[in-house]
């Protein structure tokens, strides 16, 4: 029998707050964290602007000798660890192999850009001996596993800008089957180094100025860098010992587009909600709130909104949907999870977060997007999308926290 599961801990770190609190106070105020980029040398840069985070200092955090050992991605998985293992106040190594870590894959650009630059710009011999470890796309995973004592599955899966989704998604399902009974899961991203911005200015989709998703004339994406974590535990578990909780995850879908490496379909977006849906045993008109993918292309959005018409259908102009990446950016492989802290959040504390930089209705996104201003709105169910190049997508489904089982569609 499957069991219930609870989200007990969270963390996170992005350009809008160094911890949750900060980061959650921000997403309530409609706060941008998009700039100009202030960390790396913006000479050849033609997109100048990035969701970059203020005011981390590494040793502050992490003695020289570890440091060495860490790509900036890695570090920002482990301090947004340590603040979620804080709130969720378990002790993680007394779950021994019962406890694991389930990451979203991301390279270590940082460590990889410095090496680049140093063997073939400045024209060294000899690059850090380190880099092979601090790029690994699995780093992270071991780090953490390593740091809280974590024996079980642990791992990273790989799925571009879905990465988050699916490995939260998995955690999930395991701690459901009785595979683990506490997992750490989630992602972090460092990607605002020059080469990655480079490349992706060579896909002509980045944004000059600021993130508009669903607006009229919006102009692209915006890379941010940044990483969420959540521990998972069984429901009864967690209510024994007298975690708080901050909601409950009852659904994952997934699916592939299985057509375009970089083009998105609407009907692959929407099997991944509908897979979500059936998962969790809930009607689409269930749902309360989605925090939409939402890059801020044209292309993007008008197709995933073309997605939750399939989906939701009449419900569609009575459903709140926004998107954080007009506050965060596009964190890439740790979009998913910093999306889904917006989404638990707004289900425990009844506001819904805003999209940002609105100016006019598109006539293809017609949808209520939270413009511009948070929503005071009481929820229980929310769904949050990731939709990767690829074709690749995953949606999780979150229920606010209550002490009784929802009714699926089954039991009904």
């Amino acid at each position: 029998m499957n069991r219930r599961v609870a989200i007990t801990g969270i963390g996170g770190i992005a350009a809008t707050g160094n911890d949750i609190p900060r980061l959650w106070t921000a997403l309530k105020a409609g706060i941008c964290g998009i700039g100009p980029i202030t960390n790396i040398p913006t000479e050849r840069l033609t997109a100048r602007v990035a969701a970059e985070i203020k005011g981390f200092n590494p040793p502050a955090h992490f003695e020289p000798k570890r440091l060495a050992l860490l790509d900036r991605g890695t570090q920002l998985a482990l301090v947004a660890t340590r603040e979620a293992v804080r709130d969720a106040g378990i002790d993680t190594a007394a779950a021994g192999g019962r406890g694991g870590a389930v990451l979203a894959a991301a390279l270590g650009h940082d460590s990889l850009d410095a090496t680049y630059k140093s063997f073939y710009g400045d024209g060294a011999s000899r690059v850090h001996p380190f880099t092979v470890p601090r790029a690994m796309p699995s780093g992270a995973a071991s780090h953490i596993s390593m740091e809280f004592g974590l024996r079980g599955p642990t791992m990273a899966l790989a799925s571009a800008c879905a990465s988050s989704n699916h490995a939260i998604g998995y955690a999930f399902q395991m701690v459901r089957a009785g595979m683990l009974d506490l997992a750490i899961t989630g992602g972090a991203d460092a990607s605002v180094v020059v080469g990655f911005l480079k490349s992706w200015e060579a896909l002509r989709v980045l944004s000059p100025d600021v993130c508009r998703p669903f607006s009229l004339g919006r102009a692209g994406l915006v890379i941010g860098e940044g990483g969420a974590m959540f521990v998972l535990e069984a429901w009864d578990a967690a209510v024994a010992r007298g975690a708080a909780i901050h909601a409950e995850l009852i659904g994952f879908g997934c699916s592939a587009d299985a057509g375009d490496i970089t083009a998105p379909s609407a009907a692959g977006a929407a099997a991944s909600m509908q897979a979500a849906l059936a998962d969790a045993g809930l009607p689409s008109a269930a749902i309360g709130y989605v925090n939409a993918h939402g890059t801020g292309t044209r292309l993007n959005d008008r197709t995933e909104v073309a997605a939750l018409r399939m989906v939701f259908g009449d419900h569609l102009p009575k459903l709140p949907v926004s998107s954080t990446k007009s506050m965060l950016g596009h964190c890439m492989t740790a979009s998913g999870a910093l999306e889904l802290v917006a989404t638990v959040l707004a289900l425990r504390d009844g506001v819904l977060p805003p999209t940002i930089g609105f100016t006019a209705l598109d006539p293809e996104c017609d949808i209520d997007c939270v413009p511009n201003a948070s929503r005071a709105c009481a929820v229980e169910f929310a769904l949050s999308n990731s939709l990767a190049f690829g074709g690749l997508n995953a949606t999780l489904v979150a229920r606010r926290a209550s002490a009784r089982p929802h009714r699926t569609l089954e039991s009904a």
